[in-house]
């Protein structure tokens, strides 16, 4: 597979940005579940949900190709996404990641309150977990199926955008909660990527299942 084809370059820049910003999304959500623990139980349960979004991504990469094949699924995925899509678009509008999840993730007190993650609801360490757990399932395959629909027919493409994923979300989470948070734009084409393929994956899976009709 040639990567210099316009295509497949389209396809690459789709899902970089697709990878940057799913894997930012996700590390807000585990900062957010982790945001309610005592100060010395959150680098713990961090360093748990990004191993788990880790290996949730291997799982469902090596897995892809054969779920993509499955009559239905394309619009199954592209209807997932499409919900996907609605939340970000609500994070964006209501400035959702300078939250205490962003906070927590990063370091830093970004809303400048005198805390990190001032004020945020207390919970016990398997309550956080189990958040953690449930929301790295949902956003693992929703990075997955995204990818799978950006690089369709570009199977290099697929590879590196899969591999991108998993290295993103297991060395520099934190590091592109940060950056969404500096460069807020960086978001919002994301989000414009993501809307994109959705409808793309959507219209490609009604046209399958219209034969089973």
């Amino acid at each position: 597979m040639d990567f210099f084809t316009p295509e497949a370059l389209t396809a690459l820049i789709s899902v970089i940005g697709i990878d940057l910003v799913l894997a930012g999304d996700n590390a807000i959500v585990i900062g957010m579940a982790a945001a309610g623990l005592p100060k010395d139980q959150r680098k713990k349960a961090i360093l748990i949900g990004v191993l788990a979004a880790t290996v949730l991504r291997i799982v469902f990469a090596l897995a892809t190709t054969r779920l993509m094949a499955i009559t239905g699924l394309t619009l199954a995925g592209g209807v997932l996404l499409l919900w996907v899509c609605w939340k970000m678009w609500r994070e964006l509008r209501s400035g959702h990641s300078a939250d205490a999840g962003a906070e927590v993730i990063t370091g830093a007190d970004l809303n400048h309150d005198g805390g990190i993650a001032k004020g945020a609801p207390r919970k016990s360490f398997a309550q956080a977990a189990w958040q953690i757990v449930v929301a790295d399932v949902s956003m693992s395959l929703d990075n997955v199926l995204a990818v799978a629909g950006a690089a369709k027919e570009h199977p290099g493409v697929l590879v590196f955008g899969l591999a991108l994923s998993i290295a993103l979300m297991g060395f520099a989470a934190s590091f592109i909660a940060g950056l969404l948070q500096k460069h807020r734009w960086i978001a919002f084409v994301g989000f414009a990527i993501i809307l994109y393929v959705a409808l793309r994956m959507m219209y490609e899976g009604a046209f399958q299942v219209m034969p089973l009709v």
